[in-house]
């Protein structure tokens, strides 16, 4: 695979990492992949405030952040595609725009609707901007600086996630939770005049002719109907037309993106990569881990500071050592996996996850951090450390060597979804609805319904990966595959496919 430079930049965009320019492209690409990373987790501390400002219900808290995720989930594999075509860095300088523009909104909002379809919004830049920013440094650095510059990436993007809960819970301290947002603008704009003076751009000669419109467009309508479907059925009842019909649009757009994807020449998502059975069976795994982690990482902030009278920025604090343990251990982990195999780190690294969320059960209002929240937060990250470094791996591996940069996508597509899913269904089948958030004893009561049920989730997937992980594949992460840490839990990892050095 070639890539194509722009006459304005040919002959430039092989970089040296130590150079002044090699510096601001890298600052632009952490910048704008670390403002969505940041966005991701800041929203989920300010949930509780923002409840309160507009009199709303668990559901449209749930849309809040499920806004975001959904747009971002269905979008982000057609995100990459648009940028090998149309021009990386041009995409990349829409997608911030976009984030931009629809932070301003979410800002300003004057009810709970607007918020949510802001956050929508923004989900799509943020489909826009992430591949793009790292698919800019793979093809603006020369082949020797190209892993240095995603290993900075990567760490530095971990940081902005991790970050946000500890921004979110000050400027609530300090200010307004609509200042959550306003914070993107002046990020927004350094991440334009740095992009535009400094980032060359590229394309990919060897990019589909074809943009998959109609797959994305299927996916996006799968996702938005189940997702309505399975938040509204808690207020309204499953026997609700509106219910019914979202559900069943649902399914027969799930059947259509199927199809599509099948007869398209140029499918967003070839079916065929699933024909490996050790790539479905890790995607099934990163389903139940991911899932387990987006439900309770969505219900944790509210417990905290709604049950055990945490102060947001407290509440923010409390993930910490999770980001701490991945960023020390997770290049140790990776190492051991590429020497004895994925399957018992994959096997073992869930059920200690499922052990760390039965531990959270103990959450009341009468405790201290040390002995309430700590020790299920350290075996939490334990299990983590041992799960995220092989399953990146496998999931790398196990597909066919043409597709390694989808299955990534995939991968970290499937582990978005479970999140959605979760943040849906757990607080309806734990009976978090309208209200509940306001009333600690009943709140309390659901979490720990909550954490039982992740742990089981996060049991299953280590008992899956048991029965079908093979180790028969022994082979490190390919060298450009990053895996982001956030605040809330690490994602996948995104890869884009190796490049030529021709400019």
């Amino acid at each position: 695979m070639s890539v194509r430079v722009s006459p304005a930049s040919a002959g430039d965009t092989a970089l040296a990492y130590a150079s002044s320019r090699g510096k601001w492209v890298l600052a632009a690409t952490v910048l704008g992949s670390g403002m969505a990373s940041l966005d991701a987790t800041v929203v989920g501390i300010a949930l509780p405030r923002i409840g309160k400002d507009f009199g709303s219900d668990v559901a449209a808290l749930q849309w809040v952040v499920s806004g975001y995720t959904l747009t971002l989930t269905a979008f982000l594999l057609i995100g990459g595609s648009l940028g090998d075509r149309f021009g990386r860095r041009r995409v990349f300088e829409f997608g911030v725009l976009w984030f931009a523009i629809a932070s301003a909104i979410c800002a300003a909002a004057p009810n709970a609707p607007t918020l949510i379809a802001a956050r929508a919004l923004q989900g799509i830049g943020g489909a826009l901007l992430t591949p793009g920013s790292l698919a800019i440094l793979q093809s603006s650095f020369r082949r020797a600086d190209r892993s240095a510059a995603i290993g900075a990436w990567s760490g530095m993007g971990g940081l902005a996630g991790a970050a946000g809960p500890l921004v979110g819970g000050y400027l609530l301290a300090v200010a307004s939770w609509r200042w959550v947002f306003v914070i993107n603008l002046p990020l927004a704009l350094a991440v334009l005049v740095v992009s535009r003076r400094y980032v060359p751009e590229s394309t990919d000669e060897g990019a589909a002719p074809h943009i998959d419109y109609p797959g994305a467009g299927l996916a996006a309508l799968c996702l938005t109907t189940v997702t309505y479907g399975l938040i509204q059925a808690s207020s309204d009842g499953w026997g609700d037309p509106l219910i019914v019909a979202s559900l069943l649009v649902a399914l027969v757009s799930g059947i259509g993106f199927v199809l599509v994807e099948r007869r398209s020449a140029d499918p967003m998502l070839p079916l065929s990569i699933f024909s490996s059975k050790q790539f479905s069976a890790t995607n099934v795994v990163t389903f139940c881990v991911y899932g387990a982690l987006g439900g309770t990482f969505f219900l944790m902030p509210v417990v905290l500071q709604q049950v055990s009278g945490y102060s947001p920025l407290e509440a923010g604090l409390t993930l910490l050592p999770i980001t701490v343990l991945m960023l020390l251990l997770s290049a140790v982990s990776g190492r051991v996996a590429s020497r004895i195999g994925p399957r018992l780190q994959m096997s073992l690294g869930p059920m200690l996850v499922g052990g760390g969320m039965l531990l959270l059960v103990r959450l009341t209002s009468h405790h201290s951090y040390l002995t309430g929240v700590l020790p299920g937060v350290l075996v939490i990250g334990a299990g983590l450390v041992l799960t995220v470094a092989p399953l990146t791996s496998t999931a790398m591996s196990s597909a066919p060597g043409e597709h390694a940069g989808l299955a990534s996508a995939v991968n970290n597509d499937v582990a978005r979804a479970a999140g959605l899913f979760a943040v849906a269904v757990l607080p309806v089948a734990t009976g978090l609805t309208g209200s509940a958030y306001l009333h600690p004893a009943v709140f309390g009561h659901g979490f720990r319904q909550s954490a039982v049920i992740t742990a089981i989730l996060c049991f299953a997937g280590g008992v899956i990966a048991a029965v079908t992980i093979s180790n028969s594949s022994r082979s490190d992460a390919p060298p450009h595959a990053v895996s982001q840490v956030c605040g809330c839990c690490p994602t996948p990892p995104l890869r884009v496919p190796a490049t030529s050095d021709a400019a």
